[in-house]
């Protein structure tokens, strides 16, 4: 199969830029000669890279490992970094609080609250925070092991509790503060944690929304806890009851001082949720040297992280990219920037207004959120200056070439590059990761991340990278941070990620992928996705991505629905760019777009019109919402879905 038409390059570093790049002075220090070279020396050499890496980064263990690690059980049960003692808290605070060394006063967050208020916590700060919730939870019975639920408004508090939890060796929970009662519930009943972290609320778009009653509710139907810890934000009422009691209360009268406990490498760190097609979410176990190792590593080669820098990633704490973001930046005693409200309140430029106004460096956000803030126009990002951005990151889902092009010109100045990854909560990291010394084509994920042994397969199991063919993204070794199993045991964890491709064992992650022949790794949607029409297959992506090269679609879905003919037929729903109209004849022209970029085969059945879709709160569109809400099925589990308004939206299609 010839390569796929992927575009130009349009991103080259200036020499000046890549040499001063973090991952070229990795390279200097190792006599690698260039990008090519450092994939194969970071993953051919597993060992190696991981084991370089911890000096190489500063990670501290209080007591050394015996071995880079033991995969005597298989890829599927790498014990890493056995023997080993550590702590994430002691890596991310406690040695940055430390007196005179240059970052006890420096800020580890600037917060902003959606009605404009502004907030400043040094590590000093953190440190001290962090060691009273880690007091309050052992006056509390938490001990090492014990889980805790977070269910809590984007404040900086939540970095204290994270960290305060990781100080007694608890398994910190995040729980979506855009969840409602069942999801809420449901992770409540699966990890059964005694403590729960809530808020009285938090602002969204101006308005007032109430935390605590949800949090209550799920408490009722789940059960488990007895110590609910109220974060007073809005200082509104709320109902209290005898588990209650407030921050004030709670954690301000602790002792500041403790004693961070000394963890082996494979501690539970973070129980984190990723809900699956079908079946309740699966608990994603996390440890302590994993996610340690894994996020700095990121946020250092591929986000490049300096000093000075301000590192800004839209995300909540209850999706992976939250603690992703905390860890990674404050190994380093870096500076994290952290927003409460609404993308687009009180007007679209609210985020081109924080990175004016915070000087920020590196500013990541889904492809979802930057399509939705396009259709605003360029005159709100001109009204700022975004000179301070030195790169831009993405994840979550495939980009439209057209997004991908405003984000780095209009936000990026065409010289910042896309940092576009993928991975997923079970590795809490990326399995492709540009590096920020190379070149980009549009809506690229460059290659694989360091250290990780990443290929592309057939169904047969064989290598389709080099040939250009599309196939399945596949891991062929372990990484640190790749999940120990899954909260409810080895069955489930063996049959979601281990079970397509058995001899030799590789991680399936379920995603199309392909390299084209200039070498840049490309992701056609989710495998399982995969709409197959009269025997042939594409993927919804692409039907999608047909779809937005019409000037008037701003966003595309498509499903595969029954047909008595071809055995599935392609319906598709769009939204449109502002101030376009519906009507037969733009549906038409939309169908034999699609007919002609990818075949008649694939041409929609039907074109529906919405004015939004249901997602994740980490920007995906729920596309079995979509075809079950078109079919008439049962939609399942519904707890990832942060505006379930949209599935009326959905029923009332034209």
């Amino acid at each position: 199969m010839d390569s796929p038409d992927t575009g130009e390059i349009v991103h080259r570093p200036t020499e000046e830029f890549a040499a001063d790049t973090n991952v070229v002075a990795f390279m200097d220090r190792y006599d690698i000669p260039d990008y090519e070279a450092l994939i194969e020396r970071t993953t051919g050499d597993i060992e190696w890279f991981w084991d370089e890496l911890v000096e190489y980064l500063g990670i501290d263990f209080y007591e050394d490992y015996d071995a880079v690690r033991d995969d005597s059980k298989g890829p599927q049960f790498t014990d890493w970094y056995p023997g080993g003692r550590l702590n994430i808290a002691h890596n991310t605070v406690d040695r940055h609080a430390i007196p005179g060394n240059g970052t006890r006063n420096k800020v580890a967050c600037i917060w902003e609250g959606e009605p404009g208020e502004v907030r400043q916590v040094t590590y000093h700060d953190l440190h001290r925070q962090a060691n009273q919730v880690a007091n309050a939870l052992e006056a509390r019975g938490v001990e090492t092991g014990d889980t805790v639920g977070l269910y809590m408004p984007m404040v900086p508090e939540v970095v204290s509790i994270l960290y305060g939890c990781f100080k007694v060796g608890a398994i910190a929970v995040p729980i979506f503060s855009g969840f409602g009662t069942d999801a809420t519930a449901t992770r409540i009943a699966d990890s059964e944690p005694s403590v729960l972290f809530t808020g009285d609320g938090f602002y969204r778009r101006g308005s007032e929304i109430h935390l605590k009653d949800s949090a209550d509710e799920a408490i009722e139907e789940a059960g488990h806890v007895e110590h609910t810890i109220v974060y007073e934000r809005l200082g509104s009422d709320y109902d209290r009851n005898e588990r209650d009691e407030t921050w004030a209360d709670a954690i301000e009268t602790e002792s500041d001082e403790y004693e961070t406990k000394s963890l082996l490498s494979d501690g539970e760190s973070m129980l984190l949720y990723s809900s699956g097609t079908t079946g309740k979410p699966k608990g994603i176990v996390h440890t302590h040297a994993g996610v340690g190792v894994q996020c700095p590593k990121e946020v250092h080669f591929g986000m490049d992280l300096k000093p000075a820098d301000r590192f800004f990633w839209v995300s909540d704490i209850g999706w992976m990219m939250g603690p992703w973001t905390l860890i990674g930046t404050h190994t380093f005693g870096g500076t994290v920037v952290m927003y409460e409200g609404a993308p687009d309140h009180p007007k679209p430029d609210r985020f081109w207004e924080m990175i004016d106004r915070h000087s920020i460096t590196q500013f990541g956000i889904s492809p979802t959120a930057i399509r939705a803030l396009r259709k605003h126009g360029d005159d709100p990002v001109e009204a700022h200056d975004l000179s301070s951005i030195r790169i831009l990151g993405s994840t979550g889902e495939p980009w439209d070439p057209e997004s991908w092009q405003w984000f780095y010109e209009k936000i990026g100045g065409g010289e910042a590059p896309i940092i576009n990854i993928s991975g997923g909560t079970e590795i809490c990291g990326c399995f492709l990761m540009p590096m920020p010394n190379q070149p980009l084509k549009p809506c690229t994920l460059g290659g694989p991340g360091l250290g990780m042994d990443i290929d592309i397969v057939n169904s047969g199991g064989e290598s389709v990278a080099d040939t250009h063919e599309r196939g399945f993204l596949v891991a062929r070794d372990s990484c640190p941070s790749m999940t120990k199993s899954l909260w409810e045991g080895d069955e489930r964890y063996l049959e979601e990620y281990w079970s397509t491709f058995e001899d030799p064992p590789m991680w399936d992650h379920g995603d199309w992928a392909q390299k084209d022949s200039d070498g840049f790794w490309f992701l056609h949607g989710r495998a399982d996705d995969a709409l197959n029409v009269a025997g042939r297959k594409v993927g919804p992506a692409e039907v999608e991505g047909a779809l937005m090269d019409h000037r008037s679609v701003n966003q595309a879905a498509a499903v595969g629905v029954p047909d008595d003919t071809t055995g599935t037929a392609v319906v598709t729903y769009v939204i449109l760019e502002e101030g376009v109209e519906e009507g037969d004849e733009l549906r038409e022209e939309l169908r034999a777009q699609v007919g002609e970029e990818l075949g008649k085969p694939f041409r929609p059945r039907e074109v529906l019109f919405v004015s939004e879709f249901p997602k994740t709160q980490s920007g995906k569109i729920i596309r079995r919402a979509v075809q079950a809400s078109y079919t008439g099925e049962e939609l399942g589990d519904m707890s990832s879905i942060e505006n379930p308004e949209a599935l009326d939206g959905l029923e009332n299609a034209r």
